[in-house]
């Protein structure tokens, strides 16, 4: 018989919690913040939402450039025409012109530094399977979908409007995270604050992102700004060993973005902190084993994970173990065969797996005897509950 037992348990040693942390009010229409280091989602609003993504949307054109460079269907110093189509964009560019040949290095520089609506199209047609911006807009909402972005489709690959550039704020929030996963010596560009381009428009060289420059550990990564859809900004931020991710979108000003920006790095690195549950191979406690050499297995965290937590106040943390047992034996040490549930106050609740401390192999006829003497007279019951 299988039941789901539930062990209540406190971390050793762990963390004092505090009354529930207030939500964050932003004045964004949508907004997304992932502490990155552990995985928490601090702040949802509208976030599962499709709207106009405005420049933001040029990270997805900068991925795909990234991964042609790994996989060699670019070279960083190769040189790429301009089409016609490129040079008539508009708003910001790079001011590109069809007598030019521009090198994969300097369009990458001009999209993060300049936003170069044109640089984008160059890249686009370079990539496409067909050589035009639109079929590589498709392959865009394709590469989106096998990522996890499914509230996102292209039309275009610079953000320029259309009813049919549409992303969420979590999808950019999924893209943003795989940036800086996949890509790490190319993320070090985002952080680049001046870029002139052969010394055209000396009046347009500055990065517009509002955070780099104010020590607040800010290195990317896109600003975003159309009538349509506002001010937004697809942002990081490390301090130490811990990296936070947000996106926000329908400020009504730059200077609303510059400041919601801010308050919110502040926010998540002031309000949390990532601890450690402990060393590998700490036994929590023992489960139930069902036909096995041995009555019970230990259970122990995988690897040494960390969770973020309030920073303030007196409530301890709520934590209990679960697992559908008795567990069958055999059993091989490091089987995932159990959770940790954790939950604090003013964030999602924490899941963690925990893996077999030790084999155990399947009894002998003795052990199998005494398990189904056991059955017989009701021993194994539902579950189990109390402090360990």
């Amino acid at each position: 018989m299988s039941l789901r037992h539930i062990f209540g348990l406190f971390v050793a040693g762990t963390l004092s919690l505090g009354t529930a942390v207030g939500a964050f009010e932003t004045r964004a229409t949508a907004a997304y913040v992932l502490d990155q280091t552990t995985g928490t989602i601090l702040l949802n609003k509208n976030a599962q939402q499709a709207l106009p993504p405005a420049s933001m949307s040029k990270l997805m054109t900068l991925y795909m450039t990234f991964e042609a460079l790994r996989d060699g269907r670019l070279r960083w110093d190769e040189e790429l025409r301009v089409s016609q189509h490129a040079m008539n964009y508009g708003g910001s560019t790079m001011f590109l012109d069809t007598t030019d040949r521009v090198s994969v290095e300097d369009l990458v520089r001009g999209i993060i530094v300049l936003s170069g609506n044109d640089a984008c199209a160059v890249l686009a047609e370079a990539l496409s399977i067909d050589g035009t911006e639109a079929g590589f807009a498709r392959m865009m909402t394709q590469r989106a979908r096998d990522l996890g972005m499914m509230n996102s489709t292209f039309a275009n690959s610079n953000g320029w409007p259309d009813p049919n550039q549409r992303m969420s704020m979590e999808d950019l929030g999924i893209l943003a995270d795989l940036l800086i996963r996949d890509f790490p010596a190319y993320y070090a560009l985002f952080s680049e604050r001046e870029f002139a381009f052969d010394g055209r428009a000396p009046s347009n060289t500055q990065n517009r992102n509002p955070l780099l420059g104010l020590g607040v550990g800010a290195d990317g990564l896109k600003t975003g700004h159309t009538r349509e859809a506002g001010y937004g900004l697809v942002g990081s931020a490390k301090q130490g060993d811990r990296r936070i991710i947000f996106v926000i979108t329908g400020l009504d000003s730059n200077a609303a973005r510059a400041e919601e920006s801010e308050r919110i790095v502040n926010w998540a690195f002031r309000q949390f902190a990532a601890r450690s549950l402990g060393a590998p191979g700490t036994v929590l406690t023992e489960a139930d084993v069902w036909m096995g050499a041995s009555r019970t297995v230990g259970l122990t965290m995988a690897g040494a994970p960390q969770i973020l937590v309030p920073t303030t106040g007196t409530e301890n943390m709520v934590t209990h173990i679960e697992y559908v047992g008795p567990l069958e034996a055999p059993i091989a040490k490091g089987d995932q065969i159990a959770e940790l549930v954790i939950t604090a106050p003013g964030l999602p609740e924490s899941r963690l797996p925990l893996v077999a401390a030790d084999d155990v192999a399947r009894g002998g006829f003795m052990p199998r005897v005494r398990t189904a003497a056991k059955v017989l007279m009701g021993q194994i019951t539902g579950s189990v509950g109390g402090a360990l």
